[in-house]
């Protein structure tokens, strides 16, 4: 249900209109934050009907947040677009073909082990040569924009054979300074399991004692920002259920757009008293990663790479954005030796992953991408770092389409390889 006092905080200023990435690829009224808080206040009102078009403009918001940090009225424009889809998903029934695909996606993504399994077909499409074949014919193309940007997203051949298998308990190194609880993720599990492993290790050489709970849920995220609100607070209620089972300082997530659900996620109950207060319990514990390390500070050496490494750093939209964490990741980085870093021009606008939004809109995720590579590219770095899988896996895929490689790493793999002593590949 929308909320008339959230939708009646817009003065329609439009200070939004130049931080939204939607509206400065089409100059379109109805496709900036303004224009569609006045479609839900029309619809709230009963002036216009939820047709295809006016679920369209709703559809092509990626929720990226830049509007709620550039608007002085302090409306909650991340809170008001989940309402909205939220009344899309229960009202309008999209096209067969569309309901197929959510459906697929969402069979997947919240499900690591499903992702696992998939893992494997995806590599035997990659070295069977079946890939090449579809990529040369260009037929994915023909048959679905949608699958043939599944296609482009798979990730590179080493991430589809790594996997990491963490204990439960990983105890602190030195002096114990707090104990915590690691949120290993869907896809972060799956394609970027060397992101968990150089969590733990560094959390560990910080002084911390690192609880890792075993078969672990989605946490909501991708189903809450999707509209399908009854799946996000299953999955929610799931995961917090999960965590309860040990007294930590800390619940530690290391993908933007996890933390960003988690660190709200009371408002799913919001009319369910008793699960309200363990949400809120629950969230007040969350930190990103990059968030807790640096206010924890260093105990761990760091030592120096044999060069120096230029490094330009992505601000994920939910942890810049929707976290308001963006000093901390930079903190962090510039406290290695011969480390260089780089501010990338432009860097709140978003990359054009924004969740499953590039597999749902890849026309418009990729003209938002284009933007954000030319200005990671303008740096002249030699890697780039970024605290969300859906960053990393878009701008890569942007990247090999022009040709270039460029590595992509999350900053604590970063601080891992300086505690350890060891050289960046230029795999990474």
């Amino acid at each position: 249900m929308l909320d008339k006092k959230l939708i009646d905080k817009c003065v329609h200023c439009g200070f939004c209109l130049q931080a939204c990435p939607t509206y400065q690829s089409w100059g379109e009224e109805m496709d900036s934050p303004r224009g569609r808080i006045f479609l839900m206040k029309a619809i709230q009102q009963g002036a216009i009907a939820l047709s295809e078009t006016v679920a369209m403009h709703f559809d092509k918001c990626l929720g990226c947040m830049a509007c709620v940090t550039a608007c002085p009225s302090g409306v909650p424009y991340g809170t008001l677009i989940e309402q909205m889809r939220a009344e899309v998903e229960h009202r309008y029934r999209r096209p067969w073909a569309d309901r197929l695909f959510r459906g697929l996606v969402f069979a997947l993504f919240p499900y690591p082990r499903r992702l696992r399994a998939m893992r494997f077909v995806q590599l035997l499409y990659r070295w069977s040569g079946l890939q090449w074949l579809v990529r040369a014919t260009g037929i994915l193309e023909l048959i679905s924009v949608r699958l043939a940007q599944l296609d482009r997203l798979m990730p590179a051949t080493r991430r589809l054979l790594a996997s990491a298998t963490l204990p439960h308990v990983t105890p602190a190194q030195g002096t114990q300074r707090a104990r915590v609880a690691l949120l290993t993720g869907c896809v972060q599990s799956v394609y970027f399991a060397d992101v968990n492993t150089a969590t733990v290790r560094v959390l560990s050489a910080e002084g911390c004692e690192v609880q890792i709970p075993a078969d672990q849920p989605c946490c909501g995220a991708l189903s809450l920002h999707a509209g399908r609100e009854t799946e996000a607070k299953a999955f929610t209620r799931a995961l917090i259920e999960r965590f309860e089972l040990g007294s930590v300082d800390a619940m530690i997530v290391n993908a933007a757009g996890c933390g960003s659900h988690l660190k709200e996620c009371a408002k799913l109950f919001v009319d369910e008293p008793a699960w309200h207060a363990r949400a809120e319990a629950f969230a007040a514990k969350v930190r990103d990663a990059t968030e807790f390390l640096a206010a924890l500070g260093p105990a761990a050496p760091r030592r120096a790479f044999s060069r120096p490494l230029r490094v330009a750093y992505h601000d994920a939209c939910h942890l810049g954005h929707a976290q308001g964490i963006r000093e901390q990741p930079r903190t962090l980085l510039r406290g290695i030796p011969n480390l260089e870093l780089l501010e990338i021009p432009d860097s709140d606008q978003c990359c054009g992953s924004a969740g499953i939004y590039n597999l749902l809109e890849p026309e418009s995720a990729r003209e938002i991408g284009n933007r954000k590579v030319e200005n990671v590219l303008s740096t002249g770095a030699e890697l780039m770092a970024t605290a969300n899988p859906g960053c990393a896996l878009q701008i890569q895929s942007l990247l090999r389409e022009r040709g270039k490689a460029l590595p992509c790493l999350h900053p604590v793999q970063l601080v891992d390889a300086s505690i350890r002593g060891e050289e960046i590949s230029p795999q990474a």
